[in-house]
């Protein structure tokens, strides 16, 4: 069974090990490899939201569950992270800044979609959109190597594309308007 305490200390292990995100990484790969052994240990995702489960200057680790076909605006995180989906899939849509003289603002750059027992690093500049392409909830452990709520970061309004200062408070209506609609379907 995935023992939380085990795993935080484990995270801890490899962040003194290699201040990167790869020796985290590999720490994330093993718990995802076992989608069963987390659901167990964390339980079924019943409902869209973020949950912390370790928080401290160096290290943030979350549980966050997509609600179906939720999307969340372009954003960045101003440090790395691993992502390791344990149920569910979660579709990366990555952007680029592009320079001032070609008007500021963001462009598609690529994307990615990771599936159960994926994890993937982001790197400290990636900027990046997130959707839950299915009809019913994702479920994902988020690393990051910071304090994720400490930190001034920026969102992108999906419209124009233009930079705004990150407001938790708007990314965490998305995830109560996604329970909304999921307990209608």
């Amino acid at each position: 069974m995935f023992d939380l305490d085990r795993f935080i200390a484990d995270c801890h292990a490899a962040l003194r090990a290699d201040p990167s995100h790869k020796a985290v990484r590999e720490v994330v790969a093993r718990v995802v490899a076992e989608p069963a052994a987390v659901l167990a240990g964390l339980g079924e995702p019943r409902r869209a939201g973020v949950e912390k489960l370790h928080h401290a200057p160096d290290l943030t680790i979350l549980n966050v569950v997509w609600g179906p076909r939720m999307t969340i605006r372009p954003h960045n995180h101003l440090m790395w992270a691993v992502i390791g989906v344990y149920t569910g899939r979660e579709d990366n849509i990555f952007w680029r800044r592009l320079p001032d003289d070609a008007g500021g603002g963001i462009e598609a750059a690529g994307a990615k979609s990771l599936g159960e027992r994926a994890a993937e690093p982001l790197g400290r500049d990636i900027i990046h959109a997130v959707t839950n392409p299915l009809s019913r909830l994702t479920g994902a452990i988020h690393v990051y190597g910071g304090d994720f709520f400490a930190v001034t970061r920026s969102e992108w309004d999906p419209e124009t594309l233009c930079e705004q200062a990150y407001d938790l408070q708007g990314a965490m209506r998305i995830f109560e308007e996604s329970n909304v609609l999921h307990a209608r379907a």
